[in-house]
């Protein structure tokens, strides 16, 4: 960590810096954002003290910790080790309609949540059904609920065709004011969260090096300023919270130096840390303002960890971003499906990894029986002790916490 020590003082310092444009009035949000039903069926364990997730505030002050009243009934039993690995895990589903085996998971506490692609939507009433059909099994089993979530990032990612962000963040960028990034997203919230997704895995805050960047190319990035992409990347998390849904800050520690898709290619970072600096500026300014999660990235960083990704580096998810920068919110790993292909390995292996190092999600996009071999492969690894418990109950706390926001 010494290596980059002098480089993240300075990111903290630029990050704190970083504006942040006004919200809307209470008013005006109240009128506009749907009910959000609090669960009261689970809670935390108590075994060891979770960290709370702040809330959005419409006022654009920092978000405030949630109201006591919001408190779920406190838990009379340790989860299992079942529990504790089943909450980790965000699967990809197949077709249109869940399937019995899905179904039967998510009621047993095998899942924790769902992400949905192109392949699962149809039309409004189709992916509302969709949902409901996947919480109702959670009810059913007496599980949390699922983080239900999806890729509506604006332009060439959007998973749900006909809802928001009706701009890409190029555009967003081109127009440079927080007011149309903080309207985006709050306009998608709204959309995501009639639909009954709870979980958008956005916003990209990579800033791309040059116009080599496969972000760039992709047309996924704000800015090559790193104060415009954070500043706008922020505002548009903050519209998303404002519509009820939880933004992902995406990728950690920032993949805008790649020049080839970290999903399908290896690829390693070879820059010094004070050139990764500008990469970190918008991830310091969400964690000051308590972005509630963070997505880490599939690439390997030679100045943080040389051997492993950012999603399984002990370095990075425990060192960088919880010690160094301060995040206290849930962890996810960018999907480990592609990526443990291109590198010759397992996707359980990469799953057990990350957990050790502390990442608190596994997101993995491979066929369903693929994921449930995944999740007997992690529970028998926690049960062999090669998965820390406690670090496990401090994943699950985490998780938890978050979802008594939903």
């Amino acid at each position: 960590m010494r290596r980059f020590a002098s480089a993240l003082a300075v990111v903290i310092l630029a990050g704190c810096a970083v504006p942040v444009g006004p919200a809307g009035s209470p008013a005006a949000m109240a009128a506009t954002a749907p009910p959000v039903p609090r669960p009261t069926s689970f809670a935390p364990s108590p075994t060891a003290a979770p960290t709370s997730t702040p809330q959005p505030s419409p006022t654009g002050a920092p978000p405030t910790a949630p109201p006591s009243t919001a408190a779920p009934t406190p838990a009379t039993t340790a989860p299992t080790l079942a529990q504790l690995i089943g909450q980790k895990l965000v699967v990809r589903m197949e077709g249109a309609t869940p399937s019995a085996g899905l179904l039967a998971r998510v009621r047993a506490g095998e899942v924790g949540g769902v992400i949905l692609f192109g392949s699962n939507v149809i039309s409004p009433a189709q992916v509302a059904s969709l949902t409901g059909a996947l919480q109702a099994a959670a009810r059913a089993g007496r599980q949390p609920p699922l983080l239900i979530a999806t890729d509506q990032e604006g332009g060439t990612i959007e998973r749900i065709p006909w809802a928001p962000p009706t701009l890409s963040p190029p555009q967003m960028g081109a127009i440079g004011l927080t007011s149309t990034a903080r309207q985006q997203g709050l306009i998608a919230g709204q959309a995501l969260l009639g639909l009954g997704i709870d979980c958008d895995l956005a916003p990209v805050a990579d800033v791309p090096s040059s116009t080599t960047s496969f972000m760039y190319e992709e047309g996924r990035t704000w800015s090559f300023d790193p104060a415009l992409t954070s500043s706008l990347s922020n505002a548009f998390a903050h519209g998303l919270r404002l519509g009820g849904v939880v933004p992902v800050m995406k990728h950690f520690p920032g993949i805008g130096m790649a020049t080839q898709d970290t999903d399908a290619y290896v690829e390693t970072i070879s820059a010094p840390a004070n050139d990764l600096v500008p990469g970190l500026v918008p991830y310091q300014a969400a964690i000051s303002r308590g972005v509630p999660m963070i997505m880490l990235s599939n690439a390997t960083y030679s100045a943080y960890d040389p051997l492993n990704g950012a999603g399984w580096s002990r370095a990075i998810v425990r060192g960088l971003l919880r010690d160094q920068l301060g995040f206290r919110g849930v962890t996810i790993t960018d999907s480990l499906s592609g990526t443990a292909k291109a590198r010759g390995i397992s996707v359980s292996t990469l799953a057990i990894r990350a957990s050790i190092a502390g990442t608190d999600m596994i997101l993995m996009t491979g066929s369903e029986a693929s994921t449930q071999a995944t999740y007997e492969a992690m529970l028998a690894a926690a049960r062999a002790g090669q998965i820390p418990r406690t670090r496990l109950l401090a994943q699950y706390n985490r998780i938890l916490t978050l979802k008594t926001t939903l």
